[in-house]
């Protein structure tokens, strides 16, 4: 099938200027800790969703309920992001990556802080969960537009044999995002319950601000991408990026989107459901936050490796290992968080990161090599975040809601998430190859 995107329009063929060291090391400290920033925050919300915000913000209901009401308000940050990715990735295609960068930082931010200081349903009634959606919102669209950004910026400033690698800087950040976040919450439970419900879960989402003011010092201070500046110099009149993609890129779009399905799948899984899933059984909730840590840090591992795998065999070869291995992976993941224990869980969230770490490593580069300058960054946003809106967002109360139907079968949850596996690793085999491909000409 025919791709009319990879023809360049005024593309040209000279080569760009590549960053000079000092220069990178910023770029790539930028794309880290914007990405650690926007995960910390975001994942704080979905810790919160599964231990906090169901008793709080929907006080009166049973459990089960107000778990899967919780779990709601999670999905709707993640329908937001694809918004998200629309818009800065129309902005960053149209006027440049860094300015939107900025300003995606800043939202998620205010978002993470004004969630902070809500007040539950008890003390203002209905505007309570009506404000918490609002505040979700905001952080959907701004996590929206803060990955692809991110990944762009190291890839466009970087040497073509080393693509892969410094897109795996914003990736990187993720882990350490969810390590930091995971961290503090956990130190927040050993509160006595009532403190902990009533004040002690706001503290990591207040310290966001100062996470903030870091990151955007940092982030003022980096170049705009050589790639982005000439085709701003060689083409006079642009179209609109989100159209020109659904016209002359579907089929890039919808692969980058497939493959993207397995990162989020195990992210719901085993950092949202199963951390709820395994409480409910039985497991020390402060036991179970300390072994999530555990796993972001093999997720760093594995990231970095995976990276480093796709700059010498290519994307491909990495992303099928790593897709491969969360197939033969989840049912025994599933079963270990059924154990109802902090070990078994332990060995879940592990054996989870690893896999999602070798995924997401090369899958930066993956997607930005999947289109040209003029529309790489809508389209790896639309891609990644629309994943992350349908398998994201959906996973853990679809999760939930088979568990319900099925009386508790374990078994039926397992193969229903390998078969979502599998449609990603498919995508990733009728994907072409894009590490030795001129990002110029694609």
């Amino acid at each position: 099938m025919t791709n009319n995107a990879d023809v360049p329009v005024a593309e040209t063929s000279a080569q760009p200027r590549t960053a000079s060291p000092a220069e990178m090391r910023r770029i790539l400290a930028s794309s880290f800790m914007g990405s650690a920033i926007e995960y910390y925050d975001f994942l704080l919300y979905a810790m919160a969703a599964a231990l906090v915000f169901g008793p709080l913000f929907f006080a009166g209901s049973s459990p089960g309920v107000a778990t899967f009401a919780s779990f709601g308000t999670l999905a709707v940050g993640y329908f937001a992001r694809p918004l998200g990715g629309v818009i800065f990735g129309h902005f960053g295609d149209l006027v440049g990556r860094k300015t939107v960068l900025v300003i995606s930082m800043l939202m998620m931010g205010v978002g993470t802080v004004a969630i902070g200081l809500l007040p539950g349903s008890a003390q203002i009634g209905m505007l309570a969960p009506i404000l918490l959606v609002v505040l979700r919102i905001v952080q959907g669209l701004a996590l929206g537009g803060e990955w692809g950004g991110a990944v762009l910026m190291a890839l466009e400033h970087a040497p073509d044999r080393k693509r892969g690698f410094a897109a795996s800087f914003a990736n990187m950040g993720g882990p350490v995002g969810v390590l930091s976040a995971t961290l503090l919450f956990s130190a927040m439970t050993l509160l006595p319950r009532a403190q902990f419900l009533a004040w002690g879960w706001r503290i990591p989402f207040l310290l966001s601000a100062l996470l903030i003011a870091v990151g955007l010092v940092i982030r003022l201070k980096v170049s705009e991408s050589p790639l982005f500046q000439e085709l701003e110099a060689k083409v006079e009149e642009r179209k609109t990026p989100v159209v020109e993609l659904f016209v002359h890129s579907p089929r890039a779009l919808l692969l980058g989107f497939l493959a993207a399905m397995s990162i989020f799948t195990l992210s719901g899984m085993v950092t949202v459901w199963a951390v709820s899933f395994a409480v409910q059984n039985g497991a020390n909730q402060t036991g179970v936050l300390n072994a999530k840590a555990i796993g972001a840090v093999g997720a760093l591992l594995t990231i970095i490796l995976g990276a480093r795998l796709s700059d010498r065999f290519g994307r491909r070869p990495v992303l099928l290992a790593g897709v491969g291995a969360a197939v033969l992976s989840a049912l025994p993941i599933v079963w270990l968080t059924s154990t109802g224990t902090v070990l078994g869980y332990g060995a879940a969230v592990i054996l989870g990161q690893l896999c999602q770490g070798l995924i997401i490593g090369p899958f930066g580069a993956y997607v930005a090599e999947l289109f040209p300058t003029r529309l790489r960054y809508t389209g790896a946003s639309v891609a990644y975040q629309g994943a992350g809106a349908i398998a994201g967002g959906l996973t853990p109360m679809a999760a939930t809601g088979v568990l319900l139907l099925t009386g508790g079968n374990i078994l039926v949850l397992g193969i229903a998430w390998m078969a979502t596996l599998l449609i990603s690793g498919l995508a990733v085999l009728l994907s072409r190859e894009g590490r030795d491909k001129d990002l110029r000409r694609i």
